[in-house]
């Protein structure tokens, strides 16, 4: 049985005027990949703190190998230390669909907090993708985070082309958080090269 606490199902508690980083996936499973990327985006866009929102399913992906939302949420909770990372399945609750209508529900939830997008540079790739993807873009700041292999994507990502015209040095983006959208940075920095698809591919291949 998939067992979910419900604190999962809520949104965790804000304060208006927080620097509130949101940084969605499937977290399939979670690991130091995704807490580099986090404590990355603490630091250097000076946040208050960073949400996992951690998707029942993501519709661009193959659901056959989806663990259960209740074992990812706790994989997730194991693998965290920093108390200003929070974890939450508030998607299930919704019940949206896409990334843009939970981040518009999450929006009008906190009148006053300053959200950021944060999102790995491999993602950066196919954003073009996503439903109403532009229409994140002027919803919220967005972060992107260097990934390894996927560096070159801040000039040749469709996405990070259009969106050219409004990219915040990242000298600057400390002040990401305060800037209207649309507005993006990207932030190079140490990498870490773990991610999901290869920890699933050595699974199946244990004997």
């Amino acid at each position: 049985m998939d067992r979910i606490q419900r604190h999962h199902l809520r949104m965790p508690h804000a304060e208006s005027g927080q620097r509130i980083g949101l940084f969605g996936g499937s977290f399939n499973p979670p690991h130091e990949g995704h807490v580099h990327v986090c404590e990355q985006a603490l630091r250097k866009l000076n946040l208050s703190q960073v949400w996992w929102l951690v998707t029942p399913g993501n519709p661009l992906k193959d659901h056959s190998q989806l663990a259960p939302l209740g074992q990812r949420l706790a994989a997730c909770e194991a693998i965290i230390s920093n108390p200003r990372m929070k974890i939450t399945a508030c998607e299930q609750s919704m019940t949206t669909r896409y990334t843009f209508d939970t981040l518009t529900r999450i929006v009008e939830t906190n009148p006053g907090v300053h959200f950021v997008w944060i999102m790995g540079a491999d993602n950066l790739g196919q954003f073009h993708l996503w439903q109403r993807w532009r229409e994140i873009a002027e919803l919220m700041p967005i972060a992107v985070i260097d990934r390894p292999g996927s560096t070159l994507s801040l000039h040749s990502a469709k996405a990070a082309r259009v969106l050219d015209w409004c990219r915040v040095d990242e000298d600057d983006a400390s002040l990401l958080a305060y800037t209207r959208p649309p507005a993006w940075s990207f932030l190079h920095g140490p990498r870490n090269s773990l991610s999901s698809t290869a920890l699933r591919a050595n699974r199946t291949e244990s004997p």
